[in-house]
């Protein structure tokens, strides 16, 4: 997608401000500088000629870094915020002694997780560097294959400039909140910058409250963990994500936690190791019992992709279906954007549009009633209206769903 695409998605979706993404490419960094306006007030930047309530965006990227510790290889991906296209520029001119730019949107670097943000943080105090999906089990802070078992130990001494974690599909908020020496961090959800899937766009995002958008807000707010600023972050089910439970794509073998545990991380169909999932990791490392909630601490509403839901209920096999996209289009037509449809357009008024089934699904999603069977080992959840969700039996460790209201 080009950044006129970006805008146009994002504005369906019912985002504000999105971020660029790959600003370390140097063909996207060359759009962005020739199609994007700075404010020189907020940071904010803007296509040219467009109304004061367009899409704004914020430049971002992200990379991955390959390096050995204490005789393992660590691949961590990190997500970098930058306040210009100078410092963009500055950033790019460091780290490409480290790899080639060019060759991936998510560069491959040859330096450690500390020496990155030294060197990104050393360009300018208004950067942010965080790590990136968390939980993943491949290139990750936490990842069971490369990651490690702490902050301190990544990110070393240059932890203190990490304020934020990205915590990824797989995982949502109370899962992270069984960690207390997380406490401290600000946790955000961000969709992947890197897919070419428009409705991709929004599935997971965070909503602030400001007086005037500005990038110098939204970096004080995550460094802070403002919960006046930063009210909740919009999460899809865990569940949905690729990797929430252990198994093996291959054998079409999946379990929870405790019964990976049982055959110790073993598939029994190929006696190969299983792909150990994000919801064990977490139980690995957790030092709380699920439902524990810390203070100060934001709230967080989980939703679905909403052509995902119609796609469900239409039984066919991908959201790209132009069967999906009339009823989709149909719906922000009517509403004005994915998020209105999802959190706020009441039953009766869905069922003027769409057929009783698929309004069903959506008020079901948004009440936390839909059942999703666990993604594993790069494989997507499976949303299933036929089954009715009951968190605490079907997905130990998990809460329910909040409403809007607990929130603001």
């Amino acid at each position: 997608m080009d950044i006129e695409e970006i805008a146009r998605f994002a504005k369906i979706k019912g985002l504000s401000l999105v971020g660029t993404g790959d600003f370390t490419h140097p063909k996207w960094l060359s759009e962005i500088n020739k199609k994007l306006e700075a404010d020189e007030d907020t940071s904010i930047h803007k296509l040219p000629g467009k109304t004061v309530d367009s899409v704004g965006f914020v430049l971002t990227g992200e990379v991955c870094t390959i390096f050995k510790w204490k005789k393992n290889s660590k691949k961590i991906h990190h997500g970098i915020f930058t306040p210009n296209i100078e410092t963009a520029i500055q950033i790019n001119d460091e780290i490409k002694r480290y790899g080639d730019l060019s060759s991936d949107g998510r560069p491959l670097l040859n330096m450690t997780a500390p020496h990155l943000v030294e060197e990104v943080m050393a360009i300018s105090h208004r950067n942010l560097v965080f790590p990136a999906h968390i939980w993943t089990p491949w290139f990750s802070l936490f990842g069971a294959f490369s990651g490690f078992d702490s902050i301190k130990e990544c990110y070393q001494d240059m932890s203190k400039y990490i304020h934020a974690l990205e915590t990824g599909l797989s995982s949502d908020p109370p899962m992270n909140w069984r960690l207390s020496n997380l406490d401290k961090y600000t946790l955000i959800s961000n969709s992947d910058c890197h897919s070419f899937w428009p409705w991709r766009i929004g599935r997971e995002a965070n909503v602030f409250e400001f007086k005037k958008i500005c990038y110098n807000e939204i970096l004080d707010t995550l460094r802070t963990k403002d919960t006046t600023r930063l009210k909740f972050t919009i999460e899809t089910d865990p569940a949905y994500g690729k990797y929430h439970w252990t198994g093996h794509r291959k054998c079409h073998i999946s379990f929870s936690p405790q019964e990976a545990r049982k055959f110790g991380n073993i598939c029994p169909v190929c006696r190969k190791k299983l792909t150990k999932g994000v919801c064990q990791r977490v139980e690995e490392l957790a030092d709380r019992p699920p439902f524990t909630r810390p203070t100060g601490t934001p709230g967080f509403m989980r939703l679905l992709p909403l052509s995902e839901i119609i796609a469900t209920i239409l039984k066919v096999d991908s959201p790209a279906s132009q069967a999906v996209w009339r009823i989709y289009n149909s719906l922000i037509a009517k509403f004005g954007d994915e998020y209105t449809v999802l959190i706020e357009a009441p039953k009766d008024k869905l069922l003027e549009i769409v057929d009783p089934a698929i309004a069903d699904a959506i008020t079901r999603v948004r009440t936390g009633s839909a059942y999703v069977t666990p993604g594993y080992d790069g494989e997507y959840g499976k949303i299933d209206f036929n089954k009715d969700s009951s968190r605490k039996q079907s997905h130990p460790g998990r809460v329910q769903q909040l409403n809007l209201s607990d929130f603001c």
